[in-house]
């Protein structure tokens, strides 16, 4: 393991190989790593660059570093100095977010359009954002005092940082994932293990490169990895030295992760799976209800887990829905994600395209109907927006996630029947309904089990927002100050007052 900057070539198993790489971030030091392994370009299924494979060496050196500098430092309680810090990396990031935009679309298959919304421009804020959180915020709260036997008692509780995190990010909005953990963990005065997805390291790595590079955030503070094995993972979620795990990613692992750390009782919370319902009520718009329920499954290819991926409708008119959004599909542009026109862009790999795909037959041979879309489309990774009606709410395609641009349409008898259905999940994390009545779709939406819920198109996705599921789609809230508070430990604090 060596200190080594930013260079053009990698070394895989010994041979060496032309392409992008970025190093691992390890206790302040950029390093990379004779051992790599490849990132490839979805939308043409070429070799992209390579990244460092760290192992469980490099992993255990992370968690010391983070370790050592919560312990030894005073980041958990310099609170200028850590708005500082963040003020810069959110300044790094706008001087480098080409850099960054190109990686993006390189490696993660994000369309041009999306760089400049959820993909990257979006998530900036969310480092702003918690710098301004903590100019106002307080982290302690005077309680009244009391008095016991005649004593008198000063009370106050304080919030202080929970201590060394391992942050594990999925690989559909790298970026995003990444700063919804990374900025409030360190707003808290934690400090950080965070690893990249596997399919997506380039583009976490190159967070490292903007920290060490470009902000006074101590060594150690901060540590990312790559690795393409599950003994870091393992490492991460077991360690005794880690206090906080966050994790994105699906609904198994998730579970797995939460039983590998009840050893060591560490705080967990999690941002897992969906299979969010849109409800249309009767008195919906036709045209707004195909063109909502079309480009929304197709954002990011379906690659969301707080996509709308049922669309329950009134069975009479479960027809007509379904022609109007089957023509809306034929007119999303999808393709080649370095142009700006060009809406959907490609899954992130071939096997994903066959869980797909997989997903989609089985649908059919077991009934349901294939309205639009349903193939593979080379060269890359993509997948044709597909829609899939006369679906029976308890089949597979209405209750496993897809991650794909697949709309499953469930025919509803009346209102009570569309509740239900939507209520029919194991997953609780976003959801919708459209309507021509906003009292009747705010009452609706309150008997949704969902984290969250937009009405005829609200938009509740932003950096003062929490965002989270109920039932098995997570535990705790990404942004917002709830979002702060989860890297946070409260203490309660009494001092007897001298007479």
């Amino acid at each position: 393991m060596s200190p080594q900057d930013n260079g053009s070539t990698a070394v895989v198993d010994g041979a060496t190989s032309t392409g992008v790489t970025k190093p691992l971030l390890i206790d302040g030091e950029l390093i990379t790593l004779d051992k790599t392994f490849p990132s490839y370009n979805p939308a043409t299924g070429e070799l992209y660059g390579h990244a460092p494979d760290a192992g469980v060496d490099e992993a255990e050196a992370a968690i010391a570093a983070a370790r050592r500098a919560f312990d030894t430092t005073t980041w958990s309680t310099d609170v200028e100095f850590r708005i500082k810090c963040l003020d810069q990396l959110h300044q790094a990031f706008q001087d480098h977010k080409e850099e960054l935009r190109e990686i993006l679309i390189a490696e993660v298959g994000a369309t041009f359009i999306s760089t400049h919304a959820n993909q990257l421009e979006a998530p900036i804020g969310i480092i702003k954002y918690y710098a301004d959180l903590l100019r106002g915020y307080s982290f302690e709260e005077d309680k009244p005092e009391i008095e016991i036997r005649g004593q008198k008692h000063r009370r106050w509780v304080g919030k202080e940082a929970a201590g060394v995190v391992s942050a594990i990010t999925a690989y559909n909005y790298p970026v995003q994932l990444g700063l919804a953990k990374l900025a409030p963990s360190l707003a808290a005065g934690c400090t950080v293990v965070l690893k990249g997805a596997p399919d997506t390291p380039l583009i976490t790595n190159a967070i490292g490169e903007l920290i060490q590079k470009y902000t006074d955030i101590p060594a150690g503070v901060v540590n990312i990895l790559s690795s393409s094995g599950i003994p870091v993972g393992e490492v991460l979620t077991t360690h005794p030295d880690v206090d906080v795990v966050t994790f994105t990613g699906s609904t198994p692992v998730g579970a797995q992760i939460m039983a590998a750390a009840a050893a060591t009782m560490k705080k967990v919370f999690t941002e897992l799976g969906g299979k969010s319902a849109l409800i249309v009520l009767e008195d919906a718009d036709l045209a707004t209800v195909a063109q909502f329920a079309a480009f929304s499954i197709c954002s990011h290819a379906g690659q969301g887990c707080a996509l709308t991926s049922r669309l329950l409708v009134p069975r009479d008119k479960h027809d007509e829905i379904v022609a109007a959004i089957a023509t809306m599909m034929a007119n999303v542009p999808f393709g080649d994600p370095t142009n700006p026109k060009i809406y959907m862009g490609p899954l992130i790999s071939a096997k994903q395209r066959d869980k797909v795909d997989g997903l989609v037959q089985r649908a059919i041979a077991a009934g349901a109907t294939l309205a639009a879309g349903g193939k593979a489309v080379d060269p890359g990774y993509f997948y044709e927006p597909t829609l899939v009606a006369n679906v029976d709410p308890s089949s597979e395609i209405a209750q496993e996630e897809a991650f794909g641009p697949v709309l499953a349409v469930i025919p509803f008898d009346d209102e009570e029947d569309a509740v239900r259905i939507a209520n029919d999940s194991k997953y609780g994390l976003s959801g919708g309904i459209l309507t021509a009545d906003d009292d009747r779709g705010i009452a609706i939406a309150r008997r949704i089990r969902t984290g969250s819920f937009g009405i005829n198109g609200g938009n509740y996705f932003s950096p003062d927002m929490p965002f989270g599921g109920y039932k098995q789609s997570g535990l705790g809230r990404e942004m917002s100050h709830e979002g702060l508070e989860e890297f946070l430990e409260t203490k309660s604090y009494a001092l007897a007052v001298k007479s």
